[in-house]
């Protein structure tokens, strides 16, 4: 092998060498995802995975992309880069699966100043954990060198999964009738949303450090910032066997008031009953310190609710419970009520309501 010292490529920040060895450093990682219809070994132009044509008779392929935002520099300050890849995987197999898909495959794209393989190796420990919590492949990905763009140890991250979905079976919420309800799974914290405020308020308006212990969260910043987005994949896929649902909502950036018109049907708005269910602490603690008001709480962050199922009304308490078989957290948080054809304000955020 070539000395890297003698390789102009090397001198100007490129090292592919440590290029290679890094690809052996995952090569028994990433074999952990694999799954049935996986072809080929990593280190392939592509990667390929078998169709099962019993299993669907119009299949759709289903396609999301996502990253992380600025969760990374939380990271980069507890200098802990093995759950990031989790949130990785769950920002976009979440995305996939609230309108029925099945996810398969997932890829993967790391760009850093120079490759620290430690680093990298960790954040694809993330990932693979991540794929196999989605019960995906991790079929491949791209490794890039950037000097010059990237400081030093800083990185970036994205995810790309592809799922399937037979055409019969797509969920894109044109069911969803006023009258049915909405049921809001609990999510892990804050998922990957918002820190772009949540670092101001904790680290340049309050001087906070990432080890120092918060008693409400009974740990300290940076544990409970860095907490894994919830995966809903197994669940949500287990439901869908025994259920029809109307329509899903991945509650990510923009909350409740700009995820849930996403799916609503013309004729239709969302009532959300906010006393239907208890937020983590880190809400309450960041609308405290950052005197931000309620309804910008419920566009920057989920709130408690990574998930939303809206369903037939006769429906809903079986659903429930189904959840709460498969150790969700499940609770009746809203109702679809009519709206005007020329209505502007399709959710509304109320407190007397409906409770359970």
């Amino acid at each position: 092998m070539r000395d890297p010292k003698q390789s102009k490529y090397s001198e100007a920040g490129v090292d592919i060498d440590k290029g290679n060895k890094f690809i052996d450093e995952i090569r028994d990682i990433v074999n952990s995802t694999r799954k049935r219809g996986v072809l080929g070994e990593i280190g392939g132009f592509s990667s390929h995975m078998v169709i099962d044509t019993n299993r669907y008779e119009k299949p759709v392929i289903v396609n999301s992309t996502d990253g992380v935002g600025t969760k990374l520099a939380v990271a980069h300050l507890c200098n802990k880069h093995d759950t990031i890849g989790i949130d990785l995987v769950a920002m976009c197999v979440n995305d996939l699966i609230v309108g029925g898909a099945v996810p398969l495959s997932f890829l993967d794209y790391i760009a850093m100043g120079r490759l620290d393989v430690a680093i990298a190796k960790e954040i694809v420990t993330g990932i693979a954990a991540g794929c196999i919590q989605a019960n995906c492949s991790l079929t491949g990905g791209e490794t890039a060198e950037m000097p010059g763009l990237y400081q030093g140890k800083d990185y970036d991250i994205a995810g790309f999964v592809t799922g399937i979905v037979d055409r019969d079976e797509i969920i894109d919420g044109s069911d969803i009738r006023p009258g049915n309800l909405i049921i809001g799974l609990q999510s892990s914290g804050l998922h990957s949303n918002g820190y772009s405020l949540v670092r101001k308020i904790c680290f340049s308006d309050h001087n906070l450090t990432v080890d120092q212990f918060i008693d409400e969260f009974n740990c300290t910043l940076g544990e409970e910032l860095l907490r894994p987005t919830k995966i809903y994949v197994q669940s949500i896929l287990n439901v869908l066997k025994n259920y029809r649902i109307n329509g899903m909502v991945h509650n990510t950036g923009g909350g409740f008031i700009d995820n849930i018109p996403r799916i609503l049907p013309k004729g239709c708005r969302a009532v959300i009953d906010t006393r239907t269910w208890n937020p983590q602490p880190v809400f309450s603690f960041l609308q405290r310190m950052g005197e931000i008001p309620s309804e910008e709480m419920y566009r920057t962050f989920n709130m408690g609710i990574g998930l939303l199922v809206i369903t037939d009304e006769e429906k809903a308490a079986d659903i429930k419970h189904h959840f709460e078989a498969l150790g969700e957290k499940p609770n009746i948080i809203g109702e679809v009520l009519p709206a005007a054809d020329d209505e502007q304000n399709l959710v509304d955020l109320v407190s007397d309501r409906r409770k359970n």
